[in-house]
């Protein structure tokens, strides 16, 4: 069914230059280099035929922003990110417009609006997914350690956006990511569990998932966050693969698993409704309008259609 829609790149992230000073100033005077505008998780598209496009500008024409190196392409080209409002990008002439954020299905031909992951991360390429996704994740970690852990000064951006360093204790603090377990539990009738959280309208149904805590395995993770959330027991925990979940550092790793125990005892704060589903009654109630699936951009849905055997339509 291809790749994790948000596993995908086109670039070298080219860590050995990010410590190159040099290097980082002659790529950001190069004309060819380009840049994406970051703020808040979201950045400018524009729809090209039936998919979207990141609105790249060149250095003279980026705002000014904390910036980080992104990585180079197999054309020598270079890429950054700008963390910058939105909102003081020059977005004239053919830049088009900027409006609130809108579904893909409302994505005009030609127009460039602000938007996120969720929204397109299914309508762009390789290349661009991969940007986009890298410099969403580095933003929302950049935003929330502008201060030093230890002594509280302000601390400053270093090594291509990927190191912060407090300029009073010299101490160095590096981007984290949050590994998290997302898992598809069938039982032995090959039924499949949904489930929907408490925060959730009627009908929006997704797989289980949860953080990996400290000193915990993957496999022990997926065991324990089920029989917290929906007590059922499960074994044979299978991997299928990983994507990053900016919102704000996650890291999604999915598994499926076996249920040994198929009774369900809902912790209230998490899960407000679980059921057992067959293909044939999973599909039936997706007709009906029933049951939403998490959109196709989500490694839930990738679990959900692999367990399910092909594509799904419809989501949330």
């Amino acid at each position: 069914m291809g790749p994790l829609l948000l596993a995908r790149s086109a670039i070298d992230r080219s860590a050995a230059l990010r410590g190159n000073t040099e290097w980082l100033e002659r790529a950001w005077a190069d004309g060819a280099t380009r840049v994406v505008v970051v703020d808040d998780g979201q950045a400018l598209v524009r729809r090209s035929g039936e998919e979207a496009r990141l609105v790249l500008l060149s250095t003279a024409d980026a705002p000014e922003g904390e910036r980080y190196l992104l990585g180079v392409d197999t054309e020598g080209v270079a890429y950054f990110a700008v963390s910058a409002p939105l909102a003081g990008v020059d977005h004239s002439g053919s830049f088009g417009r900027i409006v609130a954020p809108l579904p893909p299905s409302a994505l005009q031909e030609g127009e460039a609006i602000a938007a996120g992951l969720r929204q397109v991360g299914s309508l762009l390429g390789d290349l661009d997914a991969g940007l986009l996704v890298y410099a969403v994740a580095l933003d929302a970690w950049h935003s929330t350690h502008e201060f030093c852990p230890r002594c509280g000064s302000r601390t400053e951006v270093s090594s291509g956006g990927h190191v912060r360093v407090c300029p009073k204790d010299s101490s160095q603090h590096f981007p984290r990511v949050d590994p998290a377990v997302i898992m598809l539990v069938h039982d032995d009738q090959d039924r499949c569990l949904l489930a929907r959280g408490p925060q959730w309208p009627e009908g929006r149904m997704s797989v289980l998932a949860g953080f990996v805590e400290p000193g915990e395995s993957l496999e022990h993770a997926v065991a324990r966050e089920v029989a917290e959330e929906v007590g059922v027991r499960v074994t044979d925990a299978r991997y299928l693969g990983s994507q990053p979940w900016p919102f704000p550092r996650s890291l999604m790793l999915g598994f499926f698993a076996r249920a040994t125990s198929t009774d369900f005892a809902l912790d209230p704060e998490e899960i407000a409704e679980a059921r057992w589903f067959t293909r044939a009654e999973l599909l039936a109630a997706m007709e009906r309008g029933e049951v939403r699936l998490p959109p196709e951009v989500s490694i839930a849905r990738r679990l959900i259609e692999t367990w399910y055997g092909e594509p799904l339509t419809g989501d949330w």
